[in-house]
């Protein structure tokens, strides 16, 4: 009985020293996401505004330019996957990796090839572990993204969608995340980024109102050049703020129920520990009464 009670005594330990490790992730990442949320929140309203703006020009102008321009023949496609950095996040990565091959084989029973960006070092493993090739790789800032990053990953991405497929290029581009919708829910999210498929923020005119008219300095073809940057750095850099804002969102729950889960097992080994232990003195209780009736009986 003595070794029984100290394997539940260690177990509790145990418990209790992963409970400090979860309990202290947990607080790390709720004092994270409100910083998180401000930083999706001041970036969605300019990522739109960009979208917006592209599609003010796209609609009010008949000029065909590779940020409209649907191509004839997609033959191939860029599919950037953002993922975390480290783990415990329940089911964080891997939700979005499901997505991402959900949409990587929509793309192949069309006939497309497929050029993966990868974000996180749990995209990069998933991928090592499945001997699967990838263009690029970042990792370190998917939970703190950084602007720098979004600019690298943009510029990598256009360089890729202007080059011609030939000569390894892309005709489309996917960007798939998690979105942060609250602390309990954060859904995976696909996004065509090029060519511009859906005109956001734009709205058909009414019976009385009148089209209004734009005027382009110096031409429509300068101003799709500078904008088409600026949008992808922009919804790039957005997506980062979203999946990391999830991450949080996703790691504070999943260490909340670890942290449950270390209280429910210190509960159940306690109480296995008492009843091994009223067992032991129960045990030894009866060994000594049994040992005084012995020497009584013995005396007479």
């Amino acid at each position: 009985m003595g070794a029984q009670l100290r394997v539940y005594r260690q177990k509790i330990k145990s418990a209790q020293t992963t409970k400090k490790i979860t309990r202290a992730m947990e607080l790390i990442s709720a004092s994270r996401i409100q910083k998180a949320k401000a930083r999706v929140a001041a970036s969605t309203p300019f990522a739109l505004a960009v979208t917006q703006a592209v599609s003010a020009v796209a609609t009010y102008s008949n000029v065909a330019h590779v940020l409209t321009t649907e191509p004839e023949k997609i033959e191939r496609a860029a599919v950037v996957i953002f993922a975390s950095d480290r783990g415990l996040a329940g089911a964080f990565s891997s939700q979005v990796l499901r997505e991402a091959e959900s949409l990587s084989e929509l793309l192949r029973s069309q006939g497309k090839d497929i050029v993966y960006f990868l974000v996180g070092r749990k995209a990069a493993a998933y991928f090592s572990f499945r001997r699967r090739v990838s263009e690029r790789i970042w990792t370190g800032s998917t939970d703190q993204p950084q602007y720098e990053t979004a600019r690298e990953i943009s510029e990598a991405l256009l360089e890729a969608f202007l080059r011609d497929a030939e000569d390894g290029g892309v005709d489309e581009i996917h960007v798939v995340y998690n979105r942060f919708v609250s602390m309990v829910t954060q859904l995976p999210q696909v996004v065509r980024l090029l060519p511009l498929e859906v005109v956001e923020g734009v709205e058909e005119p009414g019976e009385t109102q009148v089209l209004p008219l734009y005027e382009f300095e110096p031409d429509v073809e300068t101003v799709l050049d500078s904008l088409l940057p600026v949008y992808i750095e922009s919804r790039i850099f957005n997506s980062m703020l979203q999946s990391a804002a999830a991450e949080h969102a996703a790691r504070q729950k999943a260490m909340s129920s670890a942290s449950d889960n270390a209280d429910k097992l210190i509960k159940d080994y306690t109480r296995l520990s008492n009843n091994a232990r009223q067992t032991e003195i129960t045990s030894q209780i009866s060994e000594i009464v049994g040992g005084a009736d012995a020497l009584s009986s013995a005396k007479h």
